[in-house]
């Protein structure tokens, strides 16, 4: 079951548009998200945004912090599920709904590797390409991750992606204490 369009498209409206403000260069910070759980750099500011959904056929918080920088959105958002048995299906319904929100028909994956994330099959790091609902391209690469019950995603968002700047991201993010 995937979380409801209207909040999948409320989220990506609020990162993309809500914080359209662009930085005139990337000014890469250190992050802390779920309580020190999930740790990367961000190239702007971070404003937080909590609320609840439905993942996974549980309500949930889901966590979000975003910036906008070089015309690019760059996001982490994280919620537990609290049970083992949901991981999966909250990862695949992160990455469905995703790639539903910028009407991609298929992804290209790529290799992730999260230090101290916990293993899991449906961790994954996607490239997907798009429209913005103002019939813009626009390109997405997503990393989805695992702490125990804690699910993640880190996004990059922009009608062109730097390799450098989203390579620094993900290269950043660190699962744990």
């Amino acid at each position: 079951m995937l979380m409801s369009r209207p909040w999948a498209q409320g989220l990506v409206s609020a990162a993309v548009l809500g914080l359209a403000a662009c930085a005139p260069a990337l000014d890469w910070r250190d992050v802390r998200a779920a309580d020190g759980a999930v740790k990367a750099q961000l190239p702007c500011k971070p404003t937080t945004h909590t609320r609840k959904v439905m993942l996974a056929g549980r309500s949930v918080n889901l966590s979000l912090q975003a910036c906008s920088a070089g015309g690019q959105t760059w996001a982490l958002a994280w919620a537990d599920v609290t049970d083992p048995a949901l991981v999966g299906p909250a990862l695949r319904e992160l990455r469905d709904t995703a790639a539903a929100n910028i009407g991609a028909q298929s992804s290209s994956p790529l290799l992730l590797s999260v230090p101290g994330a916990t293993p899991h099959a449906d961790s994954t790091r996607l490239r997907l390409e798009g429209w913005r609902a103002d019939g813009q391209p626009v390109r997405e690469q997503m990393a989805l991750f695992v702490r125990g019950t804690l699910v993640v995603q880190a996004t990059a968002l922009g009608a062109a992606l730097p390799d450098d700047a989203v390579d620094t991201f993900f290269s950043s993010l660190r699962a744990g204490p």
